[in-house]
């Protein structure tokens, strides 16, 4: 029998259809979701879908696969990811039958996809100069791939995007026999070129330290490879200069040194009222308007006094320049208010900023607040959130007509995950949110816009 290992985090939205889609199979008789610890209803879901559920030890895919495997009682494992509603009827069949059948050890799927630029610039020719006589593989990245146990037990899986090539290598050097199999068309995203940069890096990593034991890993390949690496990263940066690009700023704790809201709450002494709305309500919409009536009776003039007290984070102004240069146009997104957001937006010559439409008569708070549509689910959102930041997100490339994968998100907490998960390149800055942190790829942990520079073009 089979055991089938899917890891997942969020995916509340396709977790279901995935394992239904597998439970007709006659020779699986135990589906294992290994969660990551999600925000939405992913465990709930897979519960009712008929899978067994377990939160993982520690964050990350490599992590998930291998606590997957320790519980498993069959002796064929088949990974499958879990955001994936294209996999083939038969994709059970497909992917073990040359295990059952034909006596291979593991299996790694290919499929036609839009694009496999790191497959094609990086994994490919590092293999062929570290390891000369490893196969030839139409797609050594795949994550869809299936492998007797006694095999799985003995490999390292890597974290992050080295987890996939580190298994089919570790799989050669063990002398398992191998078959890649076609399982049709799969529909991926696409990555924007800075994304594509860290995804190599990683895979270009993992390839190489694996390749301590063969006798190619030497200064002269390693100088070889660098050369090569940094003219790529040039006519990267380049090429990135002339696409039409957008950066998003959180403002809370992000953009700025604090929170407006909490810095309000000290100054007008709400502090137990704003957390007591923040510790017990948890419809975002109640909580949004209940926030909003702490403000009655303010001022704009007392709110932009409060404003100007706080610190901008060091070194946003050289990030803003450098975002600047590289042909960004930069905005907040926040669910903070658009008074203020638009104040900063213009102290620090900012492009736009999408945030919750305080309500002023005669320049009084009046305490309503209107939540903005694009803060709701729309023809072009990509989560199923009542109100979410990465609705506003895509709401403004919509706008400005430009692809979600030449975005840039920076963010610290949980209202940010969607936002960072979803946007090209997403970063977490100063972030004690573990999801958030996780699904980012890039984490900034010193209070320092300016290192975000470094990882950007």
């Amino acid at each position: 029998m089979i055991s089938i290992i899917i890891p997942a985090l969020n995916e509340e939205s396709t977790i279901k259809f995935v394992i239904e889609g597998l439970r007709n199979s006659k020779n699986v008789d135990e589906i294992i979701v290994v969660d990551d610890k999600s925000l939405d209803k992913t465990v709930e879901l897979s519960i009712e879908a008929g899978a067994k559920v377990i939160t993982g030890t520690k964050l990350g895919k490599g992590s998930s696969m291998k606590d997957g495997l320790l519980i498993a009682r069959n002796e064929i494992i088949l990974y499958l990811d879990a955001d994936i509603t294209t996999y083939p009827k038969n994709i059970v069949e497909l992917m073990t039958n040359p295990i059952i059948e034909e006596g291979f050890d593991f299996v790694k799927a290919y499929f036609t996809r839009q694009a496999g630029r790191v497959t094609e610039l990086v994994a490919k020719p590092l293999l062929s100069i570290l390891y000369p006589d490893f196969p030839s593989f139409i797609q050594p990245l795949s994550g869809m791939i299936a492998g007797k146990k006694l095999f799985f037990n003995k490999i390292e899986f890597e974290e992050g995007y080295g987890v996939d090539i580190g298994i089919l290598i570790d799989m050669y050097k063990l002398g398992a026999k191998i078959k890649e199999v076609n399982i049709g068309n799969i529909e991926n995203r696409m990555q924007s070129l800075e994304q594509l940069g860290y995804m190599s890096k990683a895979v270009a990593s993992t390839i190489i330290e694996k390749s301590s034991n063969t006798g190619k890993k030497n200064l002269e390949v390693l100088e070889n490879i660098q050369v090569i690496r940094e003219q790529m990263e040039f006519a990267i940066r380049e090429k990135s200069k002339q696409l039409s690009k957008i950066a998003i700023l959180d403002m809370d704790n992000t953009l700025l040194s604090s929170s407006f809201i909490h810095t309000c709450s000290k100054k007008f002494n709400f502090q137990k009222e704003l957390l007591d709305i923040i510790s017990s309500q948890q419809n975002p919409f109640i909580r949004t308007k209940q926030i909003a009536k702490l403000l009655k009776g303010k001022s704009v003039n007392d709110l932009i006094k409060v404003a100007e007290e706080i610190l901008i984070s060091k070194n946003a102004e050289n990030l803003i320049n450098h975002l600047k240069e590289n042909g960004y146009k930069i905005g907040i997104i926040s669910d903070s208010y658009d008074y203020i957001t638009n104040f900063f937006v213009n102290k620090l010559r900012l492009d736009f900023s999408l945030a919750n439409e305080l309500e002023f008569s005669k320049s009084i708070a009046t305490g309503e607040v209107k939540i903005p549509s694009f803060f709701l689910p729309h023809s072009q959102s990509i989560c199923n959130h009542e109100i979410c930041k990465s609705h506003a997100l895509t709401s403004i490339c919509q706008q400005l007509n430009i692809d979600i994968a030449n975005t840039i998100a920076i963010g610290d907490g949980e209202n940010d995950i969607c936002m960072v998960k979803k946007s090209g390149i997403g970063i977490a800055y100063c972030s004690s949110n573990q999801t958030l942190n996780l699904v980012a790829d890039f984490i900034i942990k010193e209070k320092d816009l300016g290192l975000i520079s470094g990882v950007i073009s």
